[in-house]
């Protein structure tokens, strides 16, 4: 299986976090389904010219979090769909992701509907991976 994505090497998030972006993003867009083999460690850090150090911590991490899960000499393959975090750990996490997104929009001087309002429509977007400015 071949993953479809460039990385960022300047970028202030480290290599390995946006690895592990793209693949979850494609694990929660359908692109990658459960059963989907991913491309061994050294070749997917070949394609992206980084580290096989850093491809691995990615895999490490999804598997973690109990998105891939790794069969013994077969390879690292996406784990059945499960709800992996608890209710305090789910409303954690979207508090996170919520401040970052606040981070970046604070200054744009758009009102909350208005705000609210492109969210929903962009919401589609995600799943058909094609984003609209």
């Amino acid at each position: 299986m071949s993953l479809q994505f460039d990385i960022t090497p300047g970028s202030p998030e480290p290599i390995y976090e946006q690895i592990e972006g793209h693949i979850r993003r494609q694990i929660a867009t359908g692109s990658l389904v459960e059963g989907d083999q991913l491309p061994p460690v050294r070749t997917l850090a070949e394609q992206l010219t980084v580290n096989p150090n850093t491809v691995a911590r990615a895999y490490a991490e999804l598997t973690a979090e109990g998105l891939v899960e790794s069969r013994t000499g077969r390879g690292v393959f996406v784990a059945p769909r499960r709800q992996i975090f608890s209710e305090e750990e789910r409303n954690r996490r979207f508090h996170r992701a919520a401040w970052r997104f606040f981070d970046e929009t604070a200054f744009l001087d758009i009102p909350v509907p208005e705000m609210v309002r492109r969210l929903e429509a962009a919401w589609p977007d995600y799943f058909r991976k094609t984003p609209t400015p």
